[in-house]
């Protein structure tokens, strides 16, 4: 007998993770779903169901800078197929999506058909992407696909850090927040700008904002 297929849905709308929920069930019947709202989350999710079978990820969710969440999670997890789905809907975005190993993007406007379709095509082992992507945009740079390689091999821990590094927070800050020692996030820093091959707090953060998207901007 076939076990259920599983798909994780992590966006921190709730009202857009009913959307997608949706769209999920008319794909595949029978399907288990697990919901996260946060990029914490997402990793509590994956490690919890390490036999998912697909990842809806949002990339502006809190805890993640652009495309940093997209490229840890492929990095923790490889075998794992990660669609993403976004507000952001430039040529660009989408095709840097797929530079940082994401199977499929679906643009947060598209119609539930769309959406079940492109699920339906990556959990058949296809690539998704949306008809106006076209093949002439510019790969991702060398530096950075260095940098997305180093920050695979960030700790959750430490990608939480760097993360909060990004916002601006300093280590009391940050050790408040985590609940651990401010000797601790110092640890962290200096194991962050080591694998980075940085040497300070700002490089770090510069580094992380190459990976940067502008999140969509809402109207009213």
């Amino acid at each position: 007998m076939q076990l259920a297929q599983k798909i994780i849905i992590a966006d921190d709308h709730p009202l857009f993770r009913a959307a997608l929920r949706q769209a999920v069930t008319q794909a595949v019947p029978g399907v288990e779903i697990v919901e996260a709202d946060s990029h914490a989350a997402v990793q509590e999710a994956v490690v919890q169901h390490s036999d998912a079978d697909l990842v809806l990820l949002d990339i502006h969710m809190p805890g993640t800078h652009g495309f940093s969440g997209l490229v840890f999670l492929r990095g923790q997890h490889p075998g794992m197929p990660v669609i993403v789905v976004s507000g952001s809907e430039e040529t660009h975005v989408m095709k840097r999506a797929i530079d940082y190993g994401a199977s499929g993007f679906i643009p947060k406007s598209s119609p539930l058909e769309t959406i079940s379709a492109a699920i339906t095509a990556v959990l058949e082992g296809e690539e998704w992407l949306p008809q106006e992507l076209t093949d002439n945009m510019d790969d991702v740079s060398e530096e950075d696909q260095q940098f997305a390689a180093a920050l695979v091999s960030l700790t959750p821990q430490q990608f939480r850090v760097l993360t909060m590094l990004t916002e601006g927070l300093l280590n009391k800050q940050i050790a408040y927040e985590l609940s651990v020692s401010e000797a601790t996030i110092k640890a962290h820093v200096t194991a962050i700008l080591r694998k980075l091959g940085v040497h300070s707090r700002t490089q770090a953060v510069i580094a992380a904002q190459r990976l940067g998207v502008e999140p969509p901007k809402t109207e009213g």
